[in-house]
């Protein structure tokens, strides 16, 4: 019981100290509030006393009103700073983006330009594209067809009247696009007709029969004076010569070796075997660099000039024979150059 009551008196004493420290706080803080109000509320007289002899403007207010009004002033100061520099910014953007505008503008122009540009070398290109199919002989009407239904240039150079601003410039270049793709066909067609025409003119002797291009016709094909018997003959084939020994014989043509041999006439020869008829002879060689039955590509080292044989000199005697019947090789060398 004695030590239920110290317990009592000491939390009696405790409450009683919180209300009095409470109740301290509250009071001064209520004075200062007091304080202030009465320092707010204090009255002021301002008076406005012109220098000439005009009636003298006064008014009453207080501390509070001022103060408000004050800060009133600073806010209406500091929102119109704040919204100047806005609007500042804003016409500054303006600016930028009219001149973008202008950039891009010039870029539109530009463009459009371009684009004409680009209309006429396709109509160029469509002329040229047709005549080349007609020269190699291809049938055009599936590509008139598909043109005039999908991409034809007239139909595109006609829409050009009709379409306005950026719609008719994408609208061009769609249709262009439409008929590039389709011309892709007639193209293809004309890349494997050159390849091969290609392939034909691997196959077929067209080409000098010396390497590099070295040489010159010492001898034509044809009726000629016998250089040793002095007795008039047949020349069947082209000697070229470039006054030495040794330098490289190439086959003309891709084809097979079916003869290499000595001959007290032709001396060491090659006989070439080729598509299509062709037969090509290489004779009064120095040496041979192929054998019987050998596959050559054109192009290829098979020997070298020499004059074993029945020969005045170094040179080499060249034919071309087609089945049976020997033809002037002077127009099998002439289409190009290679080695």
């Amino acid at each position: 019981m004695a030590r239920t009551r110290t317990y009592k008196r000491l939390e009696k004493s405790f409450v009683h100290s919180v209300m009095l420290f409470v109740g301290r706080v509250f009071g001064k803080t209520a004075a200062f509030f007091n304080t202030v109000f009465k320092f707010c509320d204090r009255k002021l007289t301002i008076m406005i006393v012109p220098h000439s002899q005009g009636r003298v403007i006064n008014f009453r207010t207080n501390i509070f009103s001022l103060g408000a009004a004050f800060l009133f002033f600073i806010g209406v100061l500091v929102s119109f700073f704040y919204f100047n520099r806005r609007t500042t910014g804003s016409v500054r953007e303006a600016v930028r983006l009219q001149e973008e505008n202008r950039k891009t503008l010039a870029s539109l122009d530009e463009l459009r330009d371009e684009n004409n540009n680009l209309l006429q070398t396709a109509e160029r290109f469509q002329d040229t594209l047709s005549q080349a199919l007609a020269l190699i002989g291809i049938n055009q009407s599936a590509l008139s067809k598909t043109s005039n239904q999908n991409s034809d240039l007239a139909s595109l150079f006609n829409m050009r009247e009709v379409a306005r601003g950026s719609v008719k410039e994408t609208a061009d270049i769609r249709e262009l696009s439409n008929y590039l793709e389709n011309s892709v066909q007639p193209i293809e067609q004309i890349g494997k007709m050159l390849q091969i025409q290609g392939a034909m003119l691997s196959d077929t002797p067209n080409i000098w029969p010396v390497k590099g291009g070295l040489g010159h016709f010492s001898m034509a094909f044809g009726q000629a004076l016998h250089p040793i018997t002095g007795q008039w003959y047949i020349h069947k084939g082209l000697d070229i010569s470039t006054y030495r020994s040794g330098d490289p014989v190439i086959s003309t043509a891709n084809g097979q070796v079916v003869t290499v041999t000595y001959d007290a006439s032709f001396g060491n020869y090659i006989i070439i075997q080729h598509k299509y008829g062709y037969y090509t002879r290489y004779a009064h060689l120095q040496s041979t660099r192929v054998k019987t039955g050998q596959f050559v590509s054109q192009g290829d080292v098979i020997g070298t000039i020499g004059n074993s044989g029945v020969s005045t000199g170094a040179h080499l005697h060249y034919e071309v024979h087609i089945g049976s019947d020997v033809v002037d090789p002077a127009k099998y060398v002439n289409i190009k150059l290679k080695g």
